[in-house]
């Protein structure tokens, strides 16, 4: 398989893989789950170049954060460490909210450093914008964390224009995480213009509409029983028979460039701009080593206005109701 690509975030001087390996599936949210195999898939993933290995304390609750530690026990030199903090569950996963504040920052960096078995993260995100809490106040402290050579750069997801201004005021904000793929073109407009005259880096999350865009769901009982997707809007009901239609004709349009649906998804992507550093999950090793292969397919203009034509066909919300208004604050 040919090179991966590098590219750097922002202007922090932090570069990671063009294209990173999120790892929330492996510990949550989108059914069984298997510590073993999830450990192979990022070691081959690191492997074949992909360096920006992402995680957040919530994901377990906080067995992702040991597991990813785990994997890169003997290979830290090699991992560009991203995790996240804000979003609160309890030990039994009940959500508790959202906390931006700095004394709460403090705590959940030393338990994040604690769980991955780790002296520095590379890049740390606020994970939700806590309306609570001034966002100065929440990068003020996380700022501190730089400092104390705790953390090399700051990030945030799911967060307004106006509030990375304001974050970005207070310290550089190396990277933008937000939800952006076929499916999910909000970024496009004020968010990504904002991260390009600021010089941050934008980081895609599922990029793959939470493997919808694969092809590989015929109905919502391709779903395991406790998968999280099935509260979501677009899986359900109506919605997923018309979301059905716009996932063929990803499968169409891949099968004329010979690549796969995920790749040709992953390749739009990398085609929106060097700045944009999708995080595709995946759970298996032959995934990781498919999804790595979009990095060197080239779209034509044709192909990329054919694709561009699917994002109004899409049915429903990307979140449920309570996701909702926790996004792009």
């Amino acid at each position: 398989m040919r090179e991966m690509q590098v590219r750097q975030l922002g202007q922090s001087g932090l570069s990671a893989s063009a294209q990173g390996l999120g790892c929330m599936g492996m510990s949550d949210f989108y059914g069984p789950a298997d510590d073993n195999r999830s450990i192979e898939t990022i070691h081959r993933a690191l492997d074949l170049g992909i360096t920006l290995l992402d995680t957040a304390d919530v994901y377990g609750p906080f067995t992702n954060e040991r597991l990813v530690g785990q994997a890169m026990r003997n290979r830290r030199n090699e991992v560009v460490l991203a995790t996240k903090f804000g979003n609160m569950r309890a030990e039994d996963g009940t959500f508790l909210g959202i906390n931006g504040r700095p004394e709460y920052v403090f705590k959940a960096c030393d338990a994040s450093l604690n769980r991955l078995g780790v002296d520095v993260i590379d890049l740390y995100y606020q994970h939700r914008v806590d309306p609570e809490t001034p966002i100065e106040e929440t990068v003020g402290a996380m700022a501190e964390l730089v400092a104390q050579g705790k953390v090399r750069s700051l990030g945030l997801s799911e967060a307004a224009a106006a509030t990375v201004r304001r974050a970005h005021a207070v310290h550089p904000i190396t990277a933008l995480q937000t939800e952006y793929s076929l499916w999910s073109r909000d970024p496009e407009g004020e968010l990504l213009e904002t991260c390009r005259e600021l010089g941050i880096g934008f980081v895609a999350y599922s990029p793959l509409g939470r493997g919808f865009l694969t092809g590989r769901f015929r109905s919502p009982d391709d779903l395991a029983p406790d998968d999280w997707r099935r509260n979501n809007p677009r899986f359900q009901g109506d919605n997923f028979q018309r979301n059905l239609d716009l996932a063929a004709k990803v499968t169409e349009i891949a099968s004329t460039n010979g690549c796969t649906p995920a790749q040709l998804a992953l390749a739009w992507l990398h085609a929106q701009g060097d700045d944009i550093i999708p995080i595709p999950g995946s759970t298996r090793a032959e995934r990781v080593e498919e999804n790595a292969g979009a990095i060197h397919i080239r779209l034509s203009a044709d192909d990329l206005d054919a694709l561009a034509a699917i994002a109004p066909a899409v049915s429903g919300h990307r979140y449920p109701e309570g996701g909702m208004r926790a996004v792009n604050r």
